[in-house]
């Protein structure tokens, strides 16, 4: 996925950039900021640090495979969602990935799903680097959220020498949502430091 935001930047004639990316979109972020580093103005990485991960998805993987997408409405969809997922917040995360088909004739995902689930264990891998990304880094925490604890600051500082750390209080991983203020607040000041 990094050498995809590669591509789309060259494409786009994107010299450098401010790179920020949340769970899966963050590990895409440190490995394009590690392998691409001329390329990145700064990093950040919303709730993801580049340790291994277990696997905690397959019950998000077996709700959206059950969505029938010819459904009438995107209400059908979400309530077929909430039969596994309760999580108000996930549902309505998940749903942003819907969108009616051109020509109005059902529905379809906007992420590639069948890839992500085959591919979902090289996702969870650890970050593998000979070198560290030397740039401005920061990582943003939601204060209720086991994906970035205090003893993967090691880890973290070993591949971003200069990071920093922000924990969102009162968000769990799904910062942007829980939080959307205080989290477009850390954001924004680490860009003005850039």
């Amino acid at each position: 996925m990094a050498s995809d935001v590669l591509e789309m930047m060259q494409v786009l004639d994107i010299g450098s950039a401010l790179v920020v990316g949340h769970s899966m979109g963050g590990r895409v972020a440190m490995v394009f900021s590690l392998a691409y580093p001329s390329m990145v103005d700064g990093m950040i990485s919303i709730d993801m640090a580049p340790k291994e991960y277990p696997r905690g998805h397959d019950d998000i993987f077996e709700a959206l495979e059950r969505v029938d997408l010819h459904v009438e409405s995107r209400k059908e969809a979400e309530s077929v969602l909430a039969e596994t997922i309760h999580d108000f917040g996930t549902r309505q995360f998940l749903m942003k990935n819907l969108s009616r088909k051109e020509g109005g004739e059902g529905f379809e995902w906007k992420m590639n799903l069948p890839v992500i689930k085959e591919n979902y264990e090289d996702i969870l891998t650890p970050i593998v680097s000979e070198v560290s990304y030397d740039g401005p880094a920061l990582f943003i925490r939601g204060g209720r959220s086991s994906y970035i604890l205090d003893e993967d600051l090691t880890m973290i500082r070993h591949f971003f020498p200069f990071a920093g750390v922000v924990t969102v209080e009162d968000a769990g991983h799904w910062v942007h949502a829980d939080q959307p203020e205080a989290t477009l607040t850390a954001i924004s000041s680490f860009a003005e430091g850039l």
